[in-house]
């Protein structure tokens, strides 16, 4: 969780400074590779979810699936970032 609301904190900075479309890129990049190592956990509880059965399958699926879910979120958020790293320059 630190990480991530270090990446907000740098994002909010950037977008009061003077930016340009490379610093959009730069906040969108590092949202994207937030959500891309959130997506790599969901996949490493996948794979551990095809070794169980039952209810330990099923949970860690439905764990799988809510980092899915949390990736999708940050993506989102780092277009919203970007967008108002660029809307701030106008």
């Amino acid at each position: 969780m630190k990480p991530f609301l270090t990446i907000l904190g740098v994002a909010a900075l950037m977008s009061v400074a003077a930016c340009d479309s490379k610093q959009e890129n730069a906040v969108e990049n590092a949202y994207d590779n937030k959500a891309d190592a959130i997506d790599n956990q969901a996949e490493k509880l996948e794979d551990r979810a095809d070794n169980m059965v039952g209810a330990a399958e099923e949970a860690t699926e439905n764990a799988a699936d809510a980092l899915k879910e949390k990736a999708d979120a940050v993506r989102a958020a780092g277009e919203k970032a970007g967008d108002h790293v660029e809307n701030a320059t106008k």
